[in-house]
């Protein structure tokens, strides 16, 4: 890769590189992988111009990032971030969308627990709070259950390798690309950051590391198949989900995007009924009473406080993980199906959904959580 670390060199190219995107409808070019590359490790540098990140990152989104664009930001952003192998062959990674919840109660925050109480080694990471919807996170959830949301790579390694899950913080793996946080919320809307952040993988597998996450819109699929490819992932699975996360709707049928061996996408369709699942709603509803987002400055929030949000998913799910029936019961049994079935864990999701109900209404998947406490 072409050598461009001096600093007048980096800012040089960091001007080329807005000349390129931010010509208008016309006339703007899109950018080669090392010139995404590059251009996003002078911004983490934390000596780029912050008027000129936001002209970057605004110009990327209204031309509309290509394949190249996108992987170069994301390895620049692995080679900028902490990155561990775990003492255990095979790690599944949960790349659900950082900036949280706003329209149900997530369920998602548990998938983790429940899949190392059945032999899974998994992996969630996220952060506080980000925009553009400021939902409730992981880490809120987990911090409303009484887990510590702060461990360093070193220690989400060693708990790991200790009870089969951990949640790593982005703030602690991550911290230069944490450190435009403030710059992405006066943003306002979704940029480069929000497609391809959730692919860093911090915590890799000896031999496997897989990826599980959750799209909306049709595009996406291919998009996020090809950054799971360039930060290493062996396998990979896209679930249309609620908000973009890993959990389908329970009401209607989806699909599910997934390769093996960094080979081509293959797709699959996937309906409730047939894990014995009937629901009249997608997913969680939002519970009555939840106190009103807070503004902060001029922040755009979502609708419902998060913090408030976090606390009821974290009760909601610490019943479902002790084999409370329910929608979030159902949304667990749902994602982790999906899961075991696609790394050949049991031969049919149904087979895998039978396997996580026991498992939930045994109460081991409750200890597996509290085991990080």
């Amino acid at each position: 890769m072409t050598d461009i670390n001096t600093d007048l060199n980096l800012k040089l190219h960091m001007r080329q590189c807005i000349q390129k995107v931010a010509t208008g409808p016309e006339y703007s070019k899109d950018l080669s992988y090392e010139d995404a590359y590059h251009a996003m490790r002078h911004i983490l540098s934390g000596e780029a111009d912050p008027v000129q990140v936001a002209v970057y990152f605004i110009a990327l989104r209204m031309k509309r990032e290509t394949d190249e664009e996108n992987r170069g930001t994301l390895q620049a952003l692995i080679d900028a971030s902490v990155i561990n192998t775990a003492n255990v062959d095979e790690v599944l990674d949960v790349s659900d969308p950082y900036d949280g919840y706003a329209r149900g109660v997530p369920a998602s925050t548990f998938v983790p627990a429940v899949l190392a109480s059945m032999g899974v080694h998994a992996v969630l990471h996220g952060l506080e709070q980000v925009g553009p919807k400021y939902g409730a996170t992981h880490h809120k959830v987990l911090k409303a259950a009484g887990l510590n949301v702060n461990l360093t790579p070193t220690e989400a390694v060693a708990q790991l390798e200790r009870i089969g899950w951990t949640y790593l913080d982005q703030s602690q793996f991550a911290p230069r690309l944490h450190d435009l946080i403030p710059i992405r919320q006066r943003m306002i809307k979704r940029q480069v950051l929000t497609t391809v952040e959730t692919l860093l993988g911090p915590i890799r597998g000896k031999r496997k590391t897989h990826c599980m996450g959750g799209y909306v819109h049709k595009a996406y699929p291919a998009i996020y198949a090809s950054l799971a490819r360039q930060s290493g992932f062996d396998s990979a699975m896209f679930v249309r989900g609620v908000e973009g996360g890993i959990i389908p709707s329970l009401q209607q049928a989806g699909k599910l995007f997934y390769y093996y061996e960094q080979g081509e996408e293959q797709q699959r369709d996937l309906t409730p009924a047939d894990l014995g699942i009937q629901a009249e709603v997608r997913a969680v509803p939002l519970p009555e009473g939840l106190p009103a987002a807070p503004v902060i400055g001029d922040e755009i929030a979502t609708t419902v406080d998060s913090g408030a949000l976090a606390t009821k998913a974290a009760e909601l799910g610490m019943a479902a993980l002790d084999g409370e029936k329910g929608l979030m019961y159902d949304s667990l049994v749902y994602s982790a199906s999906i899961c075991l079935a696609h790394l050949g864990r049991f031969g049919s999701i149904r087979e895998a959904a039978d396997a996580v109900r026991a498992t939930l209404d045994s109460g081991k998947a409750l200890e597996t959580l509290r085991a990080a406490a």
